[in-house]
């Protein structure tokens, strides 16, 4: 409304130019110019008026009709200093058109290229949960490029509009300190299609970030199942030297410490009712819940198992992670530099996710 607004001006402004003053026209604005200052003067009372966007339009569209002599006499409320600001204002915009450069660019850098841009704005659009941070190291890690979160900040906030349906909130990077041969264990617990609990356990190499395994359990936990879930988690997968884990009661079982004494694993303690003392588990199982099972029903523990084992691919080879600087778990020396010109987009854990990769 407002650009048809600005147009119709524009056009009467046009059309005015256009008519040269005399006659009768000028009679009329010039009267209708002094009545309209008249009305603004008597806003005054112990400074000077104020002078609203229509009064400054009234006032320049009925000074077209008048002859240049006769507005200075007919331009009573004008003041000297008013006349000095608009004499600057006229020459600073002459000689920013003469000496701007040609065709209205502005010099530095020119910025991404389109064909970023492009797909840039499509990782976003496919993948609406994923941050700046993310997408930055995406991008870098998939066309080999060197972009800031800050560049991804500016694009999108100029190409990308995003859906209001779609909310998602965002996770902080957590950063800790890890060591050699230390996996964390968790349990967290979901409910499936039919309303039937089902337990998972997780196992992760804090060093690297990689999710060693799933375990799932329909029903409620005791020791030997929760010694028989982490069997299932490390079969053929060897053993760490140490294991943490919280104070979660289930890993108070005789069984699961006689468990661990057998496979000679050293179990280390989180500080207790202090989440962030066992930050990458808590927060893996805190994505989990974010990127999949808060966006999908499973029906069965075998069908958990299945979302669960392509979810790990996903996280362990294709997910970057802020904590290893923009690369993944399983990192690859010899990884193929996908051409920005020439891609295309691969889903992961069946369309939840998108990823460029090459043609």
């Amino acid at each position: 409304m407002r650009d048809v607004i600005y147009l119709l001006f524009h056009l009467l402004t046009t059309l005015a130019t256009l008519i040269r003053p005399g006659g009768s026209r000028t009679v009329i604005a010039e009267n209708l110019l002094l009545k309209q200052q008249l009305i603004i003067h008597s806003r005054a009372r112990e400074r000077a008026p104020n002078l609203s966007t229509r009064d400054r339009a009234l006032l320049g569209f009925w000074s077209l009709f008048l002859n240049p002599k006769r507005i200075v006499r007919a331009a009573i409320i004008i003041k000297p200093s008013t006349l000095l600001s608009f004499h600057n204002a006229l020459k600073k915009r002459k000689y920013r058109q003469l000496y701007s450069p040609s065709g209205g660019r502005k010099p530095g850098p020119k910025g991404p290229s389109r064909e970023v841009i492009d797909a840039i704005v499509e990782m976003k659009r496919r993948n609406p949960r994923y941050g700046c941070p993310r997408i930055a190291q995406q991008i870098n890690l998939a066309f080999g490029l060197e972009l800031d979160k800050d560049v991804i900040r500016r694009i999108l906030a100029t190409h990308y509009k995003p859906d209001p349906s779609i909310h998602g909130p965002s996770w902080l990077t957590v950063i800790g300190h890890a060591k050699d041969s230390l996996w964390s264990v968790d349990l967290f617990r979901c409910v499936s299609i039919l309303l039937k609990s089902h337990w998972v356990m997780v196992v992760m190499d804090q060093y690297t970030r990689r999710i060693i395994a799933f375990a799932v359990h329909a029903g409620n936990v005791d020791g030997p199942a929760l010694c028989r879930m982490f069997s299932d988690a490390t079969f053929e997968k060897g053993w760490p030297k140490y294991i943490s884990s919280d104070n979660d009661p289930l890993f108070q079982y005789h069984r699961w410490k006689a468990n661990l004494r057998v496979l000679d694993i050293e179990e280390i303690k989180s500080v207790p009712h202090v989440p962030m003392s066992h930050p990458f588990v808590e927060r893996l199982i805190g994505s989990i819940r974010r990127e999949l099972l808060d966006h999908t029903f499973f029906w069965t523990a075998t069908d958990l198992e299945n979302k669960l084992r392509d979810y790990q691919c996903y996280f362990n080879e294709c997910r970057v992670h802020s904590g290893r600087e923009g690369s993944t778990p399983i990192g690859s020396a010899d990884r193929k530099i996908v051409d920005i010109n020439e891609y295309r987009w691969k889903k992961h854990c069946r369309g939840l996710f998108q990823l460029p990769m090459a043609a």
